[in-house]
């Protein structure tokens, strides 16, 4: 069984509604190409309007260079720009710089987004990265000098992400107008086999545009907050404090004592093993040696009497 809407006469064939809607998705697809193709060359590379380059939507351009580019003024409060950073800072004391770095940051419209301590006592560290508004990230970054002793290193970085997020606002834009041409073409479609077709087509359209959205957004917030990482240590100490802390004489007597001591019971404990198990042995292997050697001498020829028989020399005759 056949379900159709409206008039089946009126409509087109499902072979001919088909080729409709990928004529229509490849024509938004390459209507798309171009303006931002040429909207992001024109932000970049500051070409005129004579090689068909779009003005970006929202910026401004400065005096052109003598060959011919455009120059952007970074410092421009519509270009985003995502800035990172680490600091690495040496502190009197790692809780107290960890409360003042909070209150300084929050003043400055800010918020701590991850926190790590780890070692004890001089060998505490903190790690905090904190969340900033791009505007503020100077004013963050000398506040968080300020509680230091010492700035052990730092490090910056900025990333310009204006043109990809253009891009993504015109691609966001086609798309939004191919889903509004397949919502049209499914009110015209008669058959299930058709409605199913393009609903596929929606879906797929719908989920690029919630995909580029939320790139968009991400970008967007990346470049309104800046991400900077901090880590807070002790100041180390001199070599000859840090030996003089570790000397303790009454520790080394009593380690002294305790090795003498094991010493001792090692003795007592070889001289118990030596009267208990060792001399008994010796005692019976000698007792046994003894007997041994006493037959061994009785059972040789010539050794029972004592003496040997020597046939006597006869005396000699004087003259």
């Amino acid at each position: 069984m056949t379900i159709k809407f409206g008039n089946p006469r009126a409509t087109p064939p499902r072979a001919l509604a088909l080729l409709a809607v990928l004529l229509l998705v490849a024509a938004c697809g390459g209507g798309a190409a171009a303006p931002i193709l040429s909207t992001v060359g024109s932000a970049v590379d500051g070409q005129s309007g004579g090689d068909g380059g779009v003005p970006m939507p929202g910026l401004a351009y400065e005096g052109g260079s003598s060959d011919g580019r455009t120059v952007l003024d970074a410092a421009r409060p519509d270009l985003l720009i995502i800035k990172t950073g680490t600091l690495d800072l040496q502190v009197k004391a790692v809780d107290e710089a960890v409360t003042a770095a909070a209150v300084a940051i929050t003043a400055l419209g800010g918020y701590v987004s991850g926190s790590e301590q780890t070692g004890d006592g001089e060998e505490t560290t903190a790690t905090i990265t904190y969340r900033i508004p791009a505007e503020a990230w100077e004013d963050a970054l000398s506040a968080l000098r300020a509680l230091s002793i010492k700035v052990v290193a730092e490090r910056t970085g900025t990333e310009d992400v204006t043109g990809q997020v253009v891009d993504l606002r015109a691609r966001i834009t086609n798309l939004k107008a191919t889903e509004t041409a397949l919502q049209g073409i499914m009110t015209q479609a008669t058959k299930i086999s058709d409605v199913l077709d393009v609903q596929r087509e929606l879906t797929t359209v719908r989920g690029q545009i919630e995909e580029a959205t939320a790139q968009k957004q991400r970008l967007e917030e990346q470049a309104a907050y800046s991400t900077l990482n901090v880590r807070f240590g002790l100041q180390p100490e001199a070599a000859i404090v840090t030996s003089q802390k570790k000397f303790d004489p009454g520790s080394e007597v009593d380690r002294a004592t305790a090795s003498l001591f094991e010493v001792l019971q090692g003795l007592a404990g070889a001289g118990i093993w030596f009267g208990i198990v060792w001399l008994p042995i010796l005692l019976i292997l000698g007792v046994v040696a003894l007997v041994v050697s006493t037959v061994v001498r009785r059972r040789l020829p010539g050794r029972g009497s004592g003496r040997s028989e020597v046939d006597p020399v006869p005396p000699t005759p004087e003259p």
